[in-house]
């Protein structure tokens, strides 16, 4: 319990520190840059996983029409 205690005094604090350097001109200035890096990290991995994506469909795609063919194959004996 008294971790946990520590934990929220911890993150109020770390909200109440931000909050004050986000009221500087520099403060803001770094807010923006950390939130356009976070942007192009959360875009990257989103296109990475939508690429990847498309390779597994297709993989599978490719999957199905091997068995079909082997499927058809076999009832053609």
């Amino acid at each position: 319990m008294k971790n946990l205690l520590w934990l929220l005094v911890g993150i109020a604090t770390g909200f109440v520190v931000a909050h004050k350097v986000n009221q500087t001109q520099g403060g803001r200035e770094f807010f923006a840059d950390v939130d356009a890096k976070m942007r192009e990290f959360t875009d990257t991995v989103a296109e990475a996983y939508r690429e990847r994506e498309i390779e597994l469909r297709e993989t599978i795609d490719s999957l199905v029409e091997d068995a079909e063919a082997a499927i058809d194959d076999l009832n053609k004996r």
